[in-house]
Order: structure tokens, then sequence, then C-alpha cells
């Protein structure tokens, strides 16, 4: 098979393009760097489109994800010199993978009986929702819900900061309005995190349908989703800092969501 060499081959080129959204969004496709990323994406059921190998890069025996990852993709295999000009992040380790866009659809939330949902407005930073992600599948969140997103669930850096699981989890992007419809609908109880409540999180019964709400980092949650929520409620803290970063408060929640399900159930929630 042969060899792309040169940095600026028109594959090497397209794949530095597709770091922009609106590249992205145009060719409706996402690219997956990393081992673990790519293995946890073809876990998930995800089938590339294009696979880009470097095996000077590679460590250990790439072979199993190799036959996963390339069943009905292009196999390009690439120089160090090509594919670190290809590679988004530092230290690259020789998988790159294009493939097909998220779906984020509310719709295709799973139908539960009693969701964990995390709902994020406006949250800027793609490491935070990377890091909100990977909760969500270590915790068993039904769903990361993106309320008048910032970016885009296939922005390179929440793929890298999720650990790939931007594709395990049902992720859904919709407008504010469009959200609390939705939740209202079904009964779900809407809990704003917010450092100005006086009630804290661990005085809420969370083993029914929750949807945890955190808001940017900047400025927290909006009037009108503080507003409309059924409860109020912040962290117990007794330092001086009076609130913690995004993906930190959802962990800590999120697994008070789980200690609550797993003491009533006796055991994980899936």
């Amino acid at each position: 098979m042969s060899e792309i060499t040169s940095a600026t081959n028109p594959r090497v080129k397209r794949l530095v393009a597709l770091r922009r959204r609106r590249v992205r969004d145009a060719e409706g496709l996402v690219l997956v760097e990393g081992y673990e990323e790519l293995d946890l994406a073809v876990t998930a059921g995800v089938a590339p489109l294009e696979l880009y190998l470097c095996r000077e890069l590679m460590a250990g025996d790439p072979r199993d994800l190799e036959a996963r990852a390339s069943a009905g993709a292009q196999v390009h295999h690439l120089s160090r010199a090509a594919f670190e000009k290809a590679a988004y992040r530092d230290g690259p380790d020789g998988w790159l993978a294009v493939v097909p866009r998220v779906e984020s659809r509310l719709e295709d939330v799973p139908d539960e009986a009693a969701p964990l949902l995390i709902v994020c407005e406006a949250v800027e930073k793609p490491g935070n929702l990377g890091a909100i992600l990977r909760t969500a599948d270590a915790a068993g969140a039904t769903a990361v819900i993106s309320v008048d997103p910032v970016t885009d669930w296939g922005n390179p850096n929440i793929v890298r900061a999720s650990k790939g699981a931007v594709f395990a989890v049902p992720v859904a992007s919709v407008t504010r309005d469009e959200f609390l419809g939705w939740a209202r609908d079904r009964g779900v109880l809407l809990v704003a995190t917010t450092p100005d409540a006086d009630g804290h999180v661990t005085d809420l019964d969370l083993t029914g349908p929750v949807a945890i709400a955190l808001g940017s980092e900047k400025h927290g949650l909006s009037a009108e989703m503080l507003a409309r929520a059924d409860v109020r409620a912040r962290l117990p803290m007794f330092g001086r800092v009076d609130s913690l970063n995004v993906g930190v408060t959802a962990a800590v929640v999120a697994y008070e969501a789980v200690r609550q399900r797993m003491q009533r159930d006796g055991s994980p929630p899936r």
C-alpha cells in the first residue's frame, strides 16, 4: 500500500480543514484522533469512513482495532511528517479517522422511566463538555443535552476531552425553550445548580426523572432557566471559593444521583 508522505497532500489538507466547524457542518463529518478515542467510538458502533495510520507513531499491537476500524473504510498510511501535520494534538499516536457527524436530536434521547440527564446551558469550553461526557458515561447517565450550544459535539477538543465518550453517550443540541417544554411534558425534575441557592443538592431526591442543569463558566445559568427550574440547589462548600468548575460540579451532582439510586436499588443505574 502506498504511503502519503507530503504534508501538502490534498488529503492531509482536508483533514486539517475538518478542524473548522463550518467544514464539519458542511460535510457532516467529524475527526477522531487517538487510539483510545477511536477504540471507544468503534466499540459504540461508529463506522469510520476513512482511517489514517502512521506505523512509526504507534505503540503495541494495533491489529485488533485496525481490523475493526477499517471495515468498510478507506485506509491510508501516512509518514510521520504527514501525520503530524494532519493531527490536531501534540504527541499524536498514529490513529486518525473520519466518521459521520454526531447525531444530536432530542427525539433520540432514550425514553427511560427515571432518566438522569445532564443539561449544559451555553457552556463554552470544549474541554469542560468533554469532561462532562466522561462523567455521564461513567455514571450511566441517560444523555447530555446542550441548551443554546456555543460549540458542536464534533469539536475535536470535545472528542479528545471525552476520550470518545461523545460517541457512546446520547447527546442533543436544542434551544432553551425546546428543552424546557420537552422536560415538562415528560415530568422531569429540573434541578438548577447555582451557588446562590439555599438548599444543598444532597438534600434532594434524585432517584426519579431528573435533569441536572449547569450554566456557562462565566455567567452560570440564565435567569430564565433559574426561574423555570423546579428547584435550585448548591453544593456543600466550606472554603472561600463560591463555586467549582462546571465539569467538577457535574461529576459531584451526577454521582450523588448515582449514590441515591444505588442505595435504593442496590445496583448501578444500568
